[in-house]
């Protein structure tokens, strides 16, 4: 390593505890990695400058959207026709205003290629036009409400439409609050029409509320003084099963072209048959307690709080057809139940047939106290293909890789931070907080782009001091 990258790699280096809620002043950009141990990639993510942006494993900004996404997705070559380097953000919002967890404010969504040109949109019609010059070919088609509403989650399919999560604010039968804010699934062909939908509360009694929990559920209201209708559910993902290997042994919960679906505030895990509708597969909402000391694996899954980014690991990667999942441990549920007095999150892997945990990591897996890795909201976890994880500490802006030990390979902390009144009870508060992380393979951008792979070595955080004048 020559000097100038020795220096550099100093001015960003962390100590080994990560950047949580404690320290005032920490370093951002990439504070460690190991080539030889991590998984050499890019990784998209959007920040709190409300951009999207594409980093390599030194941190640098290899590529930049001006618009953010709920989450960001950078489209495998295998959806866009061999296209490299498309990526779906929101195009237009409410002005001045963030999502701040629903999709109340996000007025229009679509698809951008490398160089930021329009390709396709959903939503509000002239919002993106406003916002990016030249329109897409053709007019969005109508939307319902007026406006995408989409939050958490989308994705593309192989026939070209694209499944859009988003908020519908209505009245539901049965509940105390006049209008509720629930969630819809729509499938939207490239022309912008809904050839599909899905609707929450039609489902309410397959999601394994007992009695007691429904009553809960149907009684509550939005937090007093909070001018958003009452959010139930909070359904944070959608992804798409897959090929797995469930399906391919006859069981027909698995097919390819079934849902899985997460909600944060009931604590439950789901799989909608793509056909029907119905819940085919369910866990939670109700577990045995949560495990207060390390236990053998496999075991039963227990309690989990307030989970995102549930989904199946893909065919070709270590785990393969396992469901992957971040478990906040924040504090969710009907009735209420929370980590206790010490704070911790987990990336919990699942035997979704046996609901066996097989794999995890906690903060004691990397060598620190439980409360080391935290995250009580957002976040996400990837499997990687040398067996690695990829994970985003998202309240603290923290992306990392571990090693299925739970070695820390490579970490980067966001250096972008904005005033935001999430997690500011109703004050706008400086965060650098990251909804999800995305690991995007070299081919899946241009031939060109720029990478670096170049190693970074943290101190001994004993040693490690911010020089005085």
């Amino acid at each position: 390593m020559s000097l100038r990258s020795s220096l550099l790699a100093l001015s960003l280096l962390a100590a080994t505890a990560p950047a949580g809620a404690s320290p005032s002043v920490y370093p951002t950009g990439v504070t460690r990695y190991d080539p030889a141990l991590a998984y050499n990639q890019y990784v998209l993510f959007s920040g709190q400058d409300r951009k999207t942006h594409l980093i390599d494993m030194n941190g640098h900004e290899v590529q930049r959207w001006d618009a953010e996404g709920f989450p960001p997705v950078l489209l495998d070559p295998a959806l866009t026709g061999g296209q490299r380097g498309h990526v779906l953000v929101q195009l237009a919002s409410t002005p001045g205003t963030s999502n701040e967890g629903n999709g109340l404010r996000n007025q229009s969504i679509g698809e951008l290629d490398w160089n930021g040109k329009l390709v396709w949109q959903w939503g509000a019609a002239g919002a993106a036009q406003d916002a990016y010059g030249a329109p897409a070919e053709g007019q969005p088609a109508q939307v319902p409400g007026g406006s995408a509403k989409q939050h958490h989650d989308w994705r593309r399919l192989a026939n070209g439409n694209t499944l859009v999560l988003a908020n519908l604010v209505h009245p539901v039968a049965g509940f105390a609050a006049p209008q509720v804010l629930d969630d819809v699934i729509y499938e939207v062909t490239p022309q912008g029409q809904i050839v599909w939908q899905w609707v929450a509360s039609e489902h309410l009694k397959e999601f394994g509320f007992t009695p007691a929990s429904l009553k809960l559920v149907r009684g509550g209201h939005s937090p007093r003084g909070k001018a958003v209708p009452y959010d139930f559910l909070h359904v944070n993902n959608l992804s798409v099963l897959g090929p797995n290997r469930w399906f391919d042994a006859g069981d027909q919960r698995f097919h390819p072209d079934n849902l899985m679906i997460d909600a944060r505030a009931a604590n439950f895990i789901a799989i909608l048959d793509k056909h029907s509708g119905k819940v085919v597969w369910l866990l939670g909402p109700d577990y045995p307690a949560q495990l207060r000391a390390p236990a053998a694996l496999p075991r039963p899954v227990d309690q989990i709080v307030g989970q995102h980014d549930a989904h199946l690991i893909a065919p070709g990667l270590p785990g393969a057809g396992n469901l992957l999942v971040f478990d906040n441990q924040g504090e969710a549920g009907y009735p209420r139940v929370s980590v206790g007095v010490q704070p911790r999150s987990r990336v919990l892997e699942i035997d979704p047939v046996s609901k066996q945990i097989v794999w995890e990591y906690t903060g004691r897996d990397s060598n620190l106290p439980d409360w080391g890795f935290y995250s009580s909201f957002i976040s996400s976890a990837r499997r990687l293909p040398n067996g690695n994880t990829l994970i985003d500490e998202g309240m603290n802006g923290r992306i990392f890789q571990v090693t299925p030990k739970g070695e820390i390979v490579w970490e980067y902390i966001s250096p972008y931070f904005a005033q935001t009144p999430v997690a500011g009870a109703g004050k706008a508060v400086r965060s650098n907080w990251v909804y999800r992380a995305q690991p995007v393979p070299y081919q899946w951008v241009p031939d060109g782009t720029p990478r670096s792979e170049q190693a970074v070595i943290p101190p001994d955080p004993a040693q490690f001091r911010v020089a005085t004048h």
